[in-house]
């Protein structure tokens, strides 16, 4: 039985006060009040036990996502949900259009002597190139257009593209609408939130810019109107049924074409520079070192907070391994930073995605090294050129969770002629032919091609409301505007005299 508290009215009569004998009734009902009160107090005590744990748990998660030190606990690794890596889905490519068949050479037009001349893609000589005629890109890039192609199928079987589906995106943050009218480029509208924004979108303006000056049939091209996105992420901007050019796009992403990143014309922001690709390509090349002088040991420097659940797991797969040198990166104290060329001074390279896509894998295949990535959630135009086995294995491949990471690793720190080959098939394939600038300007060439296959214009003046507002502006003069009027540029309300 429960005592009575002092201040009960029983503490101050004795039940043989009361005029009336105490009732069963009134016993219970008397003794049940401090138990009500003792049940509740648990009660409130155990909501804020539970409040407490969870807004521990929630804090230990925030903090596992956002740290970027070297080490949290395993168990707040596992805690850690996908975040940016919104599923754990991925690609494996092995492009059959093909890196094993012979190398395919065309005839050339007579030389003065009227011999026939034959041409084959030669590295030194041609890399540079942005000139190449249609049969030359198609004879030296054999899959580098398997997505303009897959993009092409998916619009033939959904009644291609007129320039109502334009109309109905709605230009985010990150935008661009444009057409090649005549062969030129034209600016109808762009949209930035910030100078990042901006100075991609002029990167990727540069580019198209670029193919088109060195087409010798730009005259005769099809005139396109499109729309082109810089964010990472197709779901940041639009729906992925949408005819939208982007960087990267998962498999299920079927509406969206590929295109070059940015940074093929040149990666620069405040914090940040790196300069043109094929210059960064060169800068590698002088500065590389032999193969036996390489460290037999997997590289990587990162922010793990971009992408926490992967790239901890790479952390952790790592760790005191004799071929680790795996480190985060301290940008506000420059610890452990590590200059792009100095990745190549390692055998292994290791690539983990970021928010999205990580657009450093084109830098990391300009080594001489093996690329060591997980199976890859997004896309990239060059993607389909990656091999994960065979003769010509040009990178290695590992879960998406690196359990398997020590396993492929170290036979090759055993047997590093094995991985020199993988090195060589990389570099062969990516830093001498397909991330060259000839293929580049030929990949934005065939998309134009493709693109315009599918795009069922009625052939009057792009963008217009009843078809009477301007074509755009014309690259030349958009990038003389100033920065300020880049932000929130549309054509038509330029040319009225009020952008």
């Amino acid at each position: 039985m429960i005592a009575p508290s002092d201040s009960s009215p029983a503490c101050q009569k004795g039940p043989e006060d009361y005029s009336l004998p105490f009732s069963r009734e009134m016993t219970a009902n008397h003794y049940n009040f401090p138990l009500i009160r003792s049940r509740r107090g648990r009660g409130l005590s155990l909501l804020c036990v539970i409040a407490c744990l969870s807004c521990s748990l929630i804090l230990a998660i925030w903090y596992g996502m956002n740290s970027d030190r070297d080490y949290i606990h395993p168990v707040l690794t596992q805690l850690i949900p996908a975040g940016h890596c919104a599923c754990q889905t991925s690609t494996t490519f092995q492009c059959s259009t093909c890196l094993s068949c012979p190398e395919p050479s065309i005839s050339q037009p007579s030389s003065p002597s009227g011999l026939q001349q034959s041409w084959k893609w030669d590295y030194p000589r041609d890399a540079p190139n942005e000139a190449l005629e249609h049969s030359q890109c198609q004879a030296a890039f054999p899959g580098l257009f398997e997505d303009i192609a897959r993009g092409q199928r998916h619009w033939l079987s959904n009644g291609r593209i007129a320039s109502e589906d334009l109309d109905a995106i709605h230009l985010q943050q990150g935008m661009v609408r444009a057409s090649i009218t005549r062969g030129y480029l034209h600016v109808m509208a762009a949209r930035a939130k910030n100078e990042d924004h901006r100075r991609k979108i002029l990167g990727v303006l540069g580019s198209i810019h670029r193919a088109l000056a060195a087409d010798r049939d730009r005259a005769s091209r099809r005139d396109i109107e499109f729309v082109f996105s810089v964010e990472d992420k197709v779901e940041d901007v639009t729906s992925p049924d949408r005819p939208v050019w982007v960087f990267a796009r998962t498999p299920l992403e079927q509406g969206v074409w590929l295109m070059p990143d940015f940074s093929f014309w040149a990666w620069d922001n405040p914090n940040n520079y790196i300069g043109p690709f094929d210059q960064v390509v060169d800068r590698i090349q002088q500065l590389d070192i032999p193969w036996d002088n390489k460290k037999p040991q997997l590289v990587w420097r990162g922010k793990p907070s971009f992408a926490p659940k992967l790239r901890r797991a790479l952390i952790e797969a790592a760790r005191d391994k004799p071929w680790g040198d795996v480190k985060q990166v301290e940008w506000s104290t420059g610890a452990n930073v590590l200059k792009m060329e100095d990745h190549c001074h390692y055998m292994f390279i290791a690539h983990v995605e970021g928010r999205s896509y990580s657009a450093s894998l084109k830098y990391r295949q300009a080594c001489n090294s093996v690329i060591v990535a997980h199976k890859l959630q997004y896309i990239q135009h060059h993607h389909y050129l990656l091999v994960a086995s065979g003769p010509n294995q040009n990178y290695v491949e590992v879960e998406r969770d690196f359990s398997d990471l020590s396993e492929k690793i170290e036979p090759l720190v055993r047997d590093t002629e094995a991985a020199r080959r993988i090195a060589q098939n990389s570099a062969r394939t990516f830093r001498e032919r397909y991330l060259t600038p000839a293929a580049e300007a030929c990949y934005w060439r065939s998309l134009f091609d493709g693109y315009g296959n599918v795009w069922n214009s009625s052939g009057v003046a792009p963008w217009a409301e009843k078809r009477t507002k301007s074509q755009g502006l014309r690259y030349e003069s958009f990038i003389l505007l100033e920065s300020s009027h880049m932000y929130e540029f549309r054509a038509d309300a330029f040319h009225s005299g009020s952008g």
